[in-house]
């Protein structure tokens, strides 16, 4: 399996098992953030997608030409689950867990920490073939009880993180879904 990092464009290594984000965190430490370029290469998304997000407030808005780690984690969650859920529903479920994008005093928890716990449940379904909704219900229960000193709200985000794990899986079978149909339609 051709496995990325989720949201992103960045092949898969055993560092991104525990700590996705410190792949990427290196690059903004030295650069001050990246350019809407560079964020495009990252996410494989288009730079006035990125830019819509930001006009619907999905995302905070930058300040100068460089987007910051609280910007980047934001568009790598919204763009892990957009192939399944719809954008709006996307946007609620991330106002569920941290509320105001702006405001990070009713944040259950950083969103460094929510993305990393996020690709290490993904990485262990997939190591597992845990994919049933028990089995990712248990994966999130365990990684939601190795953090809860860094979580506001345990309940909350356990529900949320289900729901993301969830989304991510669909539309990653979707993916498979339209390459297979290709693959039939190319022969007929």
């Amino acid at each position: 399996m051709n496995r990325l990092i989720p949201g992103t464009t960045m092949k898969f290594s055993e560092q991104a098992r525990e700590s996705a984000f410190s792949l990427i965190s290196p690059v903004l430490e030295a650069t001050g953030g990246l350019t809407l370029s560079q964020l495009s290469k990252l996410t494989g998304l288009e730079g006035t997608t990125i830019q819509n997000w930001i006009k619907r407030g999905w995302v905070s808005a930058t300040k100068g030409k460089k987007y910051s780690e609280k910007q980047i984690l934001r568009i790598l969650l919204i763009n892990m689950l957009r192939k399944a859920m719809k954008l709006e529903d996307i946007a609620n479920l991330m106002r569920y867990i941290n509320g105001d994008v702006e405001d990070t005093s009713d944040d259950i928890i950083e969103e460094v920490l929510l993305y990393d716990i996020l690709c290490r449940i993904i990485f262990t379904a997939e190591d597992e073939g845990a994919f049933d909704s028990d089995q990712i219900r248990t994966l999130v229960a365990r990684e939601v009880a190795e953090n809860t000193r860094e979580i506001a709200d345990d309940d909350k985000l356990r529900k949320a993180m289900f729901v993301m794990v969830m989304g991510y899986r669909s539309g990653f079978l979707r993916t498979e879904m339209e390459k297979g149909l290709e693959i039939v339609l190319d022969e007929m």
